[in-house]
């Protein structure tokens, strides 16, 4: 994201609290490395109804996002594209019937982009499956079936694979992102897989488990699990640091976020965040986590190193983090914007 980027505030959100955040090591490592400024809300914008989770686009310069409202039949789903620096909706795009009497549609909620092959990947939660569309047009180009209430998706571009998690059947599923085609499908006994993230530089795939309180690690060259590490009660998003040696899971039972040695597989520490927290992501500049905690309404800015957590306050169900560069993108689901749309935030995370 280009540093020439501003934007004019336009909603002022409350700091409920301001911890001093301090992510540098000690003074013999990193003897100039500047503390990190308190993070703040550029701006709150209404977006869309129904808002899910967003992707950045870096060839495109866009983020993505989902939308469905309701349960089935979903007849109000859309696949947005945003301009990154104001949120405004520059094209919408409309999943394709799958039944003409009840007007449901192949509702899209998790998303993840290739910019290899300029494309998005999306969940289809309630349709039991996966679907691919054109960065450039918007065209449906695949629906993948068979991946039971799909819940999220992550691509590996270095190695052509989409991975998405199927909940209902505790199973990962990978796809060829050229050919669309099947090429790995995993179960595991008793699992509840949830979020994913992935270890770009290695391949390895880190899965939550809804059902246990862990994570469950595996391999582009595996056919099974291999390996089971700890984390919280009710363990739903995830998130890696930049050197893919710790994992950060939310943990919506208790309310906080696991920070989990991926090299020894311990439990490092448990920070509180904030009822139902749902979302988050890593700020690979300063080591920060972004964290949405959807029953308590606020995002937190957390330290894992000194556990020091500020927290900023948004309207309600706040339900995604995306990290870019020097921004965090919010999105919530709330439908406190004008004619009830839900809200977008655009977090300066005082790099």
């Amino acid at each position: 994201m280009s540093s020439t980027r501003h934007l004019r505030l336009t909603v002022a959100v409350a700091v409920a609290a301001a911890a001093g955040l301090t992510l540098t090591s000690p003074a013999s490592a990193h003897p100039h490395k500047p503390k990190p400024k308190p993070a703040t809300v550029e701006s709150t914008t209404p977006v869309w109804k129904g808002l899910y989770q967003t992707a950045y686009s870096e060839r495109n310069d866009v983020l993505w996002a989902t939308a469905s409202t309701g349960r089935p039949p979903v007849t109000q789903t859309a696949l947005l594209k945003l301009d990154p620096d104001t949120l405004e909706v520059l094209g919408s795009f409309t999943p394709p019937l799958v039944n003409e009497t009840t007007g449901a549609r192949e509702a899209v909620y998790g998303i993840d982009v290739d910019d290899e092959n300029n494309t998005v990947w999306v969940t289809n939660t309630r349709d039991n499956g996966v679907a691919v569309y054109s960065q450039r047009t918007g065209e449906h180009l695949a629906f993948l079936p068979n991946v039971g209430h799909a819940r999220e998706v992550v691509v590996d571009e270095k190695r052509d694979l989409a991975w998405a998690t199927s909940y209902d059947k505790g199973e990962i599923v990978a796809f060829d992102t050229d050919t669309f085609a099947e090429k790995k499908r995993i179960a595991v006994e008793g699992a509840g897989l949830m979020g994913v993230a992935l270890d770009e530089r290695t391949g390895k795939v880190y899965a939550t488990d809804l059902n246990n309180p862990r994570i469950v690690q595996f391999s582009p060259y595996k056919d099974e699990a291999v390996a089971f590490h700890p984390a919280g009660a009710g363990a739903i998003s995830v998130s890696l640091s930049r050197n893919g040696r710790t994992a950060y899971t939310t943990n919506q039972t208790d309310g906080t976020v696991s920070v989990v040695n991926l090299s020894t597989s311990t439990l490092k520490t448990t920070i509180p965040t904030g009822a139902g927290a749902l979302s988050v992501a890593t700020d690979e500049r300063t080591g920060r986590l972004v964290v949405a905690n959807r029953v308590a309404a606020t995002v937190s800015v957390v330290d894992p190193r000194t556990g020091a957590v500020q927290d900023l306050v948004t309207q309600k169900n706040p339900n995604h983090v995306t990290i870019v560069d020097d921004t965090a993108y919010v999105l919530d689901k709330s439908g406190a914007g004008a004619e009830g749309l839900d809200l977008g935030y655009r977090i300066d995370l005082g790099h």
